[in-house]
């Protein structure tokens, strides 16, 4: 499978995103890494592993980096609550996780010293590693990633990069840190490293279907989970500050997740960016929130949709629903001036006849991909994953969306980069307040499109 630099899918459109930028040209660079030379030098030569945020999405993204052919250790983990490093563990042990192709227990050494928990524990982990993934809750993204580039670490990151225009500034600094640091950064928009997308969206800027002319992007689907407060403060034996309560319940507060849009749906609006070689020039767009309203589903919407339009004047239309009971569609699909693109893999000619049919029998598993690709690339000591702008490209988008929904106004691409709205809380402390909190009601205010000032 092709190596991958973002930047040589982001022409002039994705050139403005940040002036100035160094961005890289052609084919994968291949350059030596002091960081790769290290490991090799100290008497031990196991790629060293920390895991910050050990939910299940950081719990999946250590067992595919255990299950790579390199030799990787799990040597330290971090997260704002023990239990949850205690979970996390007992099932990398297990035997269940894994591709099963490598016994992953073998490569954990995760000392109990090496255990942190608290808002300052990932500067610990990332202290003793080689390789960090960054899975908490995106809303800590950028200074996690910050620490992890001025500790000169290599980086798995997950989308979303971030959940605000200052956090996404704050990535985008960051970024251009790691490249001259020779740092590979993966970003989980696993899309590119799936082989049915891959081909697909390289035929598409081959020509294949004419210029794109408009296209669609869905994430519908029944919702995810919820945590609620009697729940977790029955199991917890005591009452929760607000603090932990929102961040045990992560997915239904802004500063956390960016709503559904941003944590989810960015998935598809980055692959509308990657077909149309930028990101949209404008938004506008239409939100609420029908079914979850209930106080455990804090401040997010339950459907969003968004009219982006790019420089070219073509028109992206997205969608995004949590509803129980609707249509579930996932995909995306594109109009050209020559043909169509109506789903991942799948070409037409103007006349409807078949160009493609990508056959997925025997793909690899993209999440597996990503991180036998960055983990080679450390053990070889090459410099060939710079990811990190492309996340930011595609979170700010998201951001953008949720700016058009929340205010029901046409923001422009600009506006909502250089936005000065910083959703995170003034500290980082269990007894700090975040910026949302429950009226006496005990539910959280939403925002009213025509109303709200969303950025």
């Amino acid at each position: 499978m092709a190596q991958r630099n973002n930047s040589k899918s982001n022409p002039e459109g994705r050139r403005s995103f940040v002036k100035n930028a160094a961005l890289f040209t052609g084919s994968a660079l291949f350059i030596p890494s002091a960081l790769a030379a290290r490991v090799h030098l100290d008497g031990d030569d196991s790629i060293k592993v920390a895991l910050v945020g050990c939910g299940g999405r950081g719990t999946g993204a250590a067992a595919q980096a255990l299950s790579t052919a390199q030799n990787v250790k799990l040597v330290a983990m971090a997260d704002a609550f023990r239990d949850r490093i205690d979970s996390s563990l007992k099932y990398l042990l297990s035997g269940d996780a894994g591709s099963g192709e490598v016994d992953i227990s073998s490569r954990i050494d995760v000392q109990e010293e090496h255990k942190f928990t608290g808002f300052d524990a990932y500067k610990k982990a990332i202290a003793l590693a080689d390789v960090v993934i960054l899975t908490t809750p995106p809303g800590f993204r950028p200074i996690h990633f910050e620490e992890a580039v001025r500790q000169g670490k290599h980086i798995f990151m997950e989308k979303p990069v971030a959940t605000d225009a200052p956090g996404v500034r704050r990535v985008l600094a960051a970024a251009e840190e790691a490249k001259r640091k020779k740092l590979n950064v993966v970003v989980g928009l696993q899309r590119h490293y799936e082989a049915k997308y891959m081909k697909w969206v390289e035929m598409i800027h081959a020509g294949a279907i004419g210029d794109i002319l408009s296209g669609r992007v869905y994430w519908n689907s029944e919702g995810v989970w919820v945590k609620k407060r009697a729940d977790l403060e029955r199991d917890a034996g005591r009452q929760l500050t607000e603090m932990e309560y929102q961040m045990r319940n992560w997915y239904y507060f802004n500063w956390l997740c960016g709503d559904h849009i941003c944590e989810q749906h960015i998935h598809n609006l980055d692959v509308a960016n990657w077909v149309k070689n930028g990101h949209p020039v404008k938004a506008q767009g239409m939100g609420g929130r029908q079914v979850r309203i209930g106080p455990d589903y804090g401040e997010i919407f339950d459907h969003h949709f968004v009219e982006f339009k790019y420089e070219d004047g073509s028109r992206i239309y997205s969608q995004c629903r949590h509803q129980p009971g609707t249509v579930v569609a996932v995909t995306e699909g594109f109009q050209g001036s020559n043909g169509s693109a109506p789903r991942p893999g799948h070409l037409l000619s103007r006349g409807g006849s078949e160009i493609y049919k990508h056959n997925g029998s025997g793909d690899p598993n993209p999440y597996q991909v990503e991180h036998d690709m960055l983990f080679e690339a450390v053990a070889k000591g090459d410099f060939r994953f710079a990811d990190a702008e492309n996340g930011a490209i595609a979170t700010m988008t998201a951001i953008m969306g949720r700016m058009a929904t929340y205010s029901g106004k046409e923001v422009d691409w600009n506006t909502a980069l250089n936005s000065e709205l910083n959703l995170q809380p003034e500290a980082y402390t269990w007894d700090t307040l975040p910026k949302v909190l429950p009226g006496e009601d005990g539910l959280y205010p939403c925002a009213i499109p025509g109303v709200t000032q969303a950025w």
